[in-house]
């Protein structure tokens, strides 16, 4: 299975994302006992690989309640550090989450994490950056390389933002004690922020894995009158979606499984109906033209991402 699951969707009740539908009142126990659900739900439908973090409300408690329920050594956790959720559910907050790339923050919230082993395969630096030098700090970096060591476990980095290439090609170039520190690159990928092909081919001639998160976009390749300037993408997307009988989502997420073969994508789901929607990628293939057609309606980094810095937390 190519297909893994991130649980932002099922632990906070906002992320930045394009939501068309009303909104119910928000139930805490309501809403925990969903998310139970969805894991179990991807679970009977195939899924393996859970991604997490400490960033992502109770998703972290939630997914490990839920793997207690499991004695399966096939269930791949990858989880992060570098946020804390401080909106404590309230739909109404105004700050969701707040970044702390420090070396407390690293002990604190591997002290929660740990608890998935030997299930947790993957750490993650949440949204690494230039500007807070997390890929600098020194004791940070030996702290990463000691627990990939003790707990053989892979170290990895998450990306955000207009520079992620440059980011990546700084961690990749990092060692310690000799050895490459970083084994897994979760980067957005998707049909408008293709910037990541630049430097694909170094990662896969390295040996890195790629992992691939925001492949819809949140929710700009779907048809939207705010963004009329996506008009031909949209015309695109609806025809090859008639053509091979499935959903906008499913074309979006083979364009970047056939670019990127040897990725796992996540898919950010929150009921079953949209994971069983996102499986049907794996029933057809996009032809070369197709490909290229889709390829067509990439958007330079900057204009991407400051599009997304529009978007609203719903």
């Amino acid at each position: 299975m190519t297909l893994g699951l991130g649980t932002a969707a099922i632990g906070r009740p906002q992320y930045i994302n394009i939501r068309q539908k009303k909104q119910s009142e928000f139930d805490l126990i309501s809403f925990k006992n969903e998310g139970f659900k969805v894991l179990e739900e991807a679970y009977n439908l195939g899924i393996r690989y859970f991604d997490t973090a400490p960033g992502y409300g109770l998703a972290e408690k939630l997914v490990l309640e839920w793997m207690k329920t499991k004695n399966d050594p096939s269930i791949e956790i990858s989880t992060k550090w570098g946020y804390m959720y401080v909106a404590d559910f309230n739909p109404k907050a105004t700050i969701h989450e707040v970044k702390e790339h420090s070396l407390d923050k690293l002990n604190e919230q591997w002290e929660v994490s740990k608890n998935f082993l030997p299930n947790l395969k993957l750490y993650q630096i949440h949204s690494a950056t230039l500007e807070t030098g997390v890929l600098e700090n020194q004791p940070i970096l030996n702290k990463l390389a000691t627990l990939k060591k003790e707990h053989q476990i892979k170290i990895g980095i998450t990306t955000t933002g207009e520079n992620q290439v440059e980011v990546i090609k700084k961690a990749l170039a990092i060692s310690v004690d000799g050895e490459p520190l970083f084994d897994t690159f979760q980067v957005t990928f998707n049909i408008l922020e293709q910037s990541l092909v630049e430097v694909a081919n170094e990662l896969d001639k390295n040996g890195k894995k790629i992992i691939i998160k925001e492949a819809l976009a949140n929710g700009r390749l779907f048809k939207n009158n705010k963004y009329l300037h996506y008009h031909k993408l949209y015309k695109s997307l609806e025809n090859l979606a008639k053509k091979y009988q499935v959903g906008i989502d499913a074309i979006a997420l083979k364009f970047c499984k056939q670019n990127l073969p040897k990725s796992t994508i996540l898919s950010g789901i929150s009921n079953k109906q949209h994971l069983i929607s996102n499986l049907e990628f794996t029933n057809f293939e996009l032809s070369t033209d197709e490909l290229q057609e889709l390829k067509s309606f990439k958007v330079a980094p900057k204009e991407y991402w400051n599009e997304r810095k529009q978007l609203t937390w719903n």
